[in-house]
């Protein structure tokens, strides 16, 4: 098989990546597209209404299900897309109606959203922004000087790997390929930056003080995909607060008579 492209190739510009992370900004750029062409309106927007195991199946192959769950749940939070069940014909059916909020976007310098009115399928398959026809950029330069900005200005890792340093005395580089990509990889899951700086602190709090364990406070260790996991349940867990003993009845003898 070949593996160059030949077929239609996603694309995502770098500044929504920074913006949003790169799953989500992939996400996010093929709902767009499928607004574009949706002719499902709903209260005067256009909406795309997939099942998880849709999304997998007909749009991301390369992804497991959870990376996509993951993905929307972020875009919902930050509130970059609206998500409802409420336009299903019956209660049963759990698929889920996606639109983008345009008004973030706008804010951004992003496109506007896609006009429910006047316009034939046609049309706006035209304006899409599909690759369609077009051959492939080639790798040049250009590009990998853009990907190199990406890792050297993602200002959340920087903000993350800053935050690490500053806990722990050390003087680790957010510019360094390998500990961004470490960072990025956990950003890409959905995880945020206070989810890393819960876990920077609550190693730091068992470790530092320890000579033999103060040497894992570095981005390897505690970004490592499966550590990361772990660690957060562990500073989530530490965060419940705890019941207190009833405190002992206690009496004074210390003043003797009246």
């Amino acid at each position: 098989m070949n593996l160059l492209i030949k077929e239609s190739p996603l694309q995502v510009l770098p500044s929504l990546a920074m913006q949003v992370g790169l799953n989500a900004a992939i996400l996010l750029q093929q709902l767009h597209f499928r607004s574009l062409i949706s002719t499902n309106v709903r209260d005067g927007h256009k909406w795309v209404y997939k099942t998880y195991e849709e999304w997998k199946n007909e749009e991301f192959p390369f992804w497991s299900v959870d990376t996509i769950k993951r993905a929307i749940r972020r875009l919902e939070d930050s509130g970059y897309i609206i998500s409802t069940s409420s336009y299903n014909r019956m209660k049963m059916d759990k698929t889920k109606w996606y639109r983008i909020d345009y008004t973030i976007l706008h804010d951004q310098g992003e496109q506007d959203a896609p006009s429910t009115t006047a316009k034939s399928f046609q049309e706006e398959v035209q304006i899409a922004p599909t690759t369609e026809g077009n051959l492939p950029l080639a790798i040049t330069k250009e590009i990998k000087r853009i990907k190199k900005e990406l890792v050297e200005n993602d200002l959340d890792a920087v903000s993350v790997i800053d935050y690490l340093n500053d806990k722990t005395a050390r003087q680790f580089k957010a510019s360094s390929k390998a500990t961004a990509r470490l960072v990025n990889g956990r950003f890409s899951e959905g995880y945020t930056v206070a989810d890393c700086k819960m876990v920077i602190d609550t190693k730091a709090k068992d470790w530092l003080d320890d000579p033999h364990w103060q040497k894992y406070l570095r981005p390897s260790t505690l970004f490592n995909a499966t550590n990361f996991e772990n660690y957060l349940e562990e500073s989530r867990a530490s965060d419940l607060p705890k019941s207190r003993p009833p405190k002992p009845f206690e009496l004074d003898f210390s003043e003797g008579e009246a």
